[in-house]
């Protein structure tokens, strides 16, 4: 470790060098004001804060669900919950568009947008999980029959701000989480395969099938689905249009836990609220920069990534989370991370 930090203070990593100082410029945005690393990477700026004031607190627990109706609002398509007492720090986004089989509406993604815009700036938020407030149904890809009312010229932007939701999602720098509880195709697929964690319902039904429609996967399903489960596996999948069970899905290595479903239909909402109440107790900037590392060494080789790591271990060394850490572990307490 100590030759990757000498590597990058003196060039010798040749035209990686540009690139680890932005990497180390992104970490330290992504820690805000007053953080950054020490020894070679010290004298860099830090960025903006990406914290700030955001969701207002609302009711503890799962929300109401809804059975198949097409009276829903469209403000109500997209429920943003921030959990409180000891699931303080978790929010759920809730899909909601029963109607529309969750599909990805034009409204929706503009909700999910600006949902996660404020989950970026949020403070409070340790984990985000994703879920279906809809029986049976965690989101069934594009909204076909309001893509059939677009014109050529319509779909490609509109496809594209689809992706550029998703990839928000997946630059959260926060612990991801998708409960698939029920039908996960296509988009609504991308949109789990964006978060770091997924998980399901023995009973669930997962695909990309785009090419039954003559078109491919463009939420990222492409790219995504073979980091997840390999080229060849993903290949067959996406050629095929093979739709997955939960047991299936496990199997591949698509999920991290599949669940038999319970009376309610929320048992991969429940796990997925149990793994959350797991990363809470941790160190806020550890868990970013813990995130931040392993997303960005997973695209390079190994030199890179271990230099990447440096980079981001740097970034824990001064904060006061650490020291709060060593502390707790002296006094033989629980510790009390504050996310400085």
């Amino acid at each position: 470790m100590a030759a990757a930090a000498a590597a990058i203070g003196s060039g010798a990593l040749g035209p990686l060098q540009a690139g680890l100082a932005r990497l180390v410029a992104v970490c330290s945005a992504q820690l805000g004001p007053g953080l950054r690393p020490p020894g070679s990477l010290a004298g860099r700026q830090v960025g903006p804060a990406i914290w700030a004031q955001g969701w207002a607190p609302a009711a503890r627990g799962p929300a109401p669900r809804r059975g198949y109706s097409s009276e829903v609002k469209t403000e109500d398509e997209l429920r943003v919950r921030h959990l409180e007492e000891e699931n303080r720090g978790i929010v759920v986004l809730g899909i909601n568009r029963a109607y529309g089989k969750n599909s990805f509406s034009k409204n929706l993604i503009k909700m999910l947008s600006k949902a996660v815009d404020a989950l970026k700036s949020d403070k409070k938020v340790r984990t985000v999980i994703i879920r279906s407030e809809v029986p049976g149904i965690f989101c069934a890809g594009a909204d076909l029959k309001e893509r059939a009312k677009m014109n050529s010229s319509e779909v490609g932007p509109f496809v594209s701000k689809v992706r550029a939701v998703i990839n928000d999602i997946a630059n959260l720098p926060v612990p991801t989480i998708a409960a698939i509880d029920g039908l996960a195709l296509g988009g609504g697929l991308e949109l789990a395969l964006a978060c770091d964690i997924r998980v399901a319902a023995s009973s669930a039904k997962m695909g990309l099938v785009e090419t039954k429609l003559a078109i491919i996967p463009g939420g990222g399903g492409t790219q995504r689905l073979p980091r997840a489960i390999g080229m060849s596996l993903a290949k067959e999948l996406i050629f095929s249009a093979r739709v997955l069970d939960g047991q299936e899905a496990k199997a591949v290595g698509l999920i991290s836990h599949v669940l038999e479903q319970n009376q309610e239909g929320d048992a991969a909402y429940r796990k997925a609220l149990d793994l959350a109440r797991e990363f809470l107790p941790q160190g806020p900037v550890a868990m970013r920069v813990a995130k931040l590392a392993i997303n960005q060494g997973m695209e390079v080789d190994l030199v890179t990534g271990l230099a990447i790591e440096e980079a981001c271990y740097a970034q824990t060394i001064s904060t006061k989370d650490r020291l709060e850490g060593l502390l707790a572990f002296k006094e033989k307490r629980p510790p009390r991370y504050k996310g400085e």
